[in-house]
C-alpha cells in the first residue's frame, strides 16, 4: 500500500510545481477536446435541429440509427478512422494520422451523434405553438433554427456537456489515431493507461486527478442545468 500513498504524494508534488510534461498532456488533451467539440457542435446541433422539428419518410429509421450510434464503439471508431486516414488510406495524403485533427475526426464521430439525439429531443419537446408564433412573424430558415435552438437552450448545454463527457475520458480511439506521442499527441488518458502500464503511478495519479476535477466540474454543470430547465 506504501506505493499508492507516494505515487498520491509526488502526483500532488507534480501538479503544484507545473511539471511540464503534465502541463503539456494537459494543453494537448484541452486542444484536442476544443477542435472536437467545435466540430460536434457544428454538425451535430443543424443535424439535431433538422431531425426534431420536420416530420419524413424514414425519420423513425433516422433516429433509431442515430441512437445505436450513441453505443458505437470507441475502438471500431479508430479503427474505421485509421483505414481512412493511414498512408494506404483514400485520405492518407493528408497526412492526418497521428496529429491532433486526425484524433479530432474519431471524437467528433463519437460525439456528434449525442448532439444529434439530445437537440432532436428537445427540438421536439417544444411547445407547438412556437412554430406557429415564429411562422406567423416571418421566421424562416436560420433564424427559425436559431430561435427554437435558443428556447431549447438548456436541454442544448445538458447535450454539449453530455458529449464533452464522452470525449474527454476516452482513450480507443485517441490511442490508435494519435499514437501516444510524448509532446505531441499524448493526451490525459492515453497518458494514464501508458504510465500505469510502466509502473510510474505518480504521473498517472496526477492526471487522474486532474481528469477527475474535469469530471467533477461536469457533473456541478449538469445538475445545474437541470435544476434550471426544471424550474
Amino acid at each position: 500500500m506504501d506505493f499508492i500513498a507516494d505515487g498520491f504524494i509526488q502526483a500532488f508534488r507534480l501538479l503544484f510545481s507545473m511539471d511540464e510534461e503534465t502541463m503539456n498532456i494537459l494543453v494537448t488533451t484541452l486542444q484536442l477536446t476544443a477542435v472536437s467539440m467545435g466540430g460536434i457542435l457544428l454538425l451535430g446541433l443543424p443535424l439535431g435541429f433538422l431531425l426534431g422539428y420536420f416530420d419524413f419518410p424514414g425519420k423513425r429509421c433516422v433516429r433509431t440509427v442515430v441512437d445505436t450510434l450513441l453505443a458505437l464503439p470507441t475502438v471500431v471508431i479508430g479503427l474505421l478512422v485509421y483505414a481512412f486516414i493511414s498512408r494506404r488510406g483514400p485520405l492518407g495524403g493528408w497526412d492526418l494520422l497521428f496529429t491532433i485533427e486526425g484524433m479530432a475526426i474519431g471524437q467528433i464521430i463519437l460525439g456528434t451523434p449525442i448532439v444529434v439525439a439530445y437537440t432532436a429531443t428537445a427540438i421536439e419537446g417544444l411547445d407547438n405553438r412556437l412554430r406557429q408564433t415564429l411562422m406567423t412573424l416571418g421566421a424562416s430558415g436560420a433564424k427559425l433554427a436559431m430561435t427554437s435552438l435558443w428556447e431549447a437552450r438548456f436541454l442544448v448545454l445538458v447535450a454539449a456537456l453530455t458529449a464533452f463527457g464522452r470525449i474527454v475520458g476516452e482513450v480507443g480511439s485517441a490511442m490508435m489515431l494519435g499514437g501516444n506521442i510524448k509532446w505531441h499527441t499524448r493526451t490525459i488518458t492515453t497518458a494514464i493507461t501508458l504510465e500505469t502500464g510502466k509502473g510510474d503511478f505518480a504521473l498517472g495519479i496526477a492526471l487522474g486527478v486532474i481528469l477527475i476535477l474535469i469530471s467533477l466540474i461536469l457533473n456541478i454543470s449538469l445538475t445545474f442545468l437541470r435544476r434550471r430547465t426544471q424550474n
